[in-house]
């Protein structure tokens, strides 16, 4: 049987008047019969058909439902739940009980309740922003997109806490940094400065392009275990999207110029930029007298938390003032992802 019967656990009732079908072919078998059956009474009983309409009706209804429970009942005896038919042949007071699907039914609706659960909590996920705390925090950023996976699964992720690495002799950081115009963002999650072309880090023989620059409170790496008060991250490209970073950790002290004229163009809004049209950078500024470091292959601290990026953290720390650290902790208090597993990761550092 071709057509679709949806039957209802807690049973079907037929009645001897009344048979709702989901299809027309049945309707249509219906009529059929019942033509048929006042045809027969009208031969039968010449000159005497009082009601021929009511008489076919019964007799064709009656065909069709003893049809129906047969059907029925050979459909679902395989099954292991319970029904009730009754019709227009069965007694009222004496239903007839026949085995159905009811086990399967319950157990494909618990699946489909599960699936639809599990649909609304992802939906949820993609509705969260990543960000330093709550539900969109660190320990929840692999769950809140696909892309992001990486920050769960990740065996080289990043920042760590560099202790027990190799003094080796590392080959010397060449910077060529040139006075540039900039750009400054709060993007939501950090102040960012957006540096010109042209400025190069040379190391292990392969040219790193300087990107953009931002800043951490407090300092993402660890050295020892020790945490600064923050830290500044110089992110650099070289022409095949390779990434390296230079960490330059930062420590209470003398105001720092070139962080001053950043704060000095900090916009009023997120996600607005500030380009002084007058104002150059000079990162050389930035970087201190001692360039000797350490480094290791990490990830980006944020999401999507990609793997493959050469981190580079110079040893000697530059200093900012108190006034300066309260400005960005007035816009971010705490920005740094928690220290990840070394998992067994290679740590260099000049000796």
């Amino acid at each position: 049987m071709k057509n679709i019967l949806k039957i209802s656990l807690m049973g079907l009732l037929i009645s001897g008047q009344t048979l709702a079908l989901a299809n027309e072919p049945a309707a249509s078998a219906s009529a059929s019969a019942s033509a048929s059956a006042t045809k027969e009474v009208k031969k039968a009983v010449p000159g005497k058909v009082e009601e021929p309409a009511a008489l076919a009706t019964k007799k064709a209804t009656a065909n069709v439902d003893d049809d129906l429970r047969k059907a029925l009942t050979a459909r679902l005896a395989g099954g292991s739940g319970e029904m009730t038919l009754t019709g227009s042949g069965l007694d009222a007071k004496a239903p007839t009980t026949v085995s159905g699907a009811s086990a399967g039914v319950a157990a494909a609706a618990k699946r489909k309740a599960a699936a639809q659960a599990e649909a609304e909590k992802m939906a949820h996920a993609h509705s969260v922003h990543w960000s330093y705390e709550g539900e969109g925090g660190p320990e929840n950023w692999g769950k809140l997109n696909k892309d992001y996976t990486m920050c769960e699964s990740g065996k080289r992720q990043s920042p760590i806490d560099i202790r027990g690495g190799i003094n080796v002799d590392l080959p010397a950081l060449k910077f060529n940094y040139l006075p540039s115009l900039f750009r400054v963002v709060d993007n939501g999650h950090t102040i960012q400065v957006n540096y010109g072309e042209g400025s190069m880090l040379t190391v292990q023989g392969r040219q790193y392009q300087l990107v953009q620059f931002h800043f951490h409170k407090p300092s993402e790496e660890r050295v020892n275990g020790r945490v600064y008060d923050m830290v500044v991250h110089l992110v650099h490209k070289d022409e095949q999207g390779h990434l390296a970073v230079v960490a330059v950790l930062l420590e209470k002290g003398a105001e720092h110029p070139l962080i001053q004229t950043v704060w000095n163009n900090l916009p009023l809004e997120r996600n607005e930029e500030v380009s002084p049209p007058e104002a150059a950078l000079d990162l050389n500024q930035l970087l201190p007298d001692n360039l000797s470091y350490m480094t290791y292959m990490g990830s980006l601290t944020t999401p999507p938390c990609s793997e493959g990026v050469m981190w580079i953290v110079l040893k000697q720390p530059a200093k900012i003032s108190p006034e300066q650290i309260a400005v960005f902790n007035r816009l971010y208090k705490n920005n740094a992802r928690p220290i990840q597993r070394v998992e067994g990761r290679l740590i260099k550092e000049s000796r």
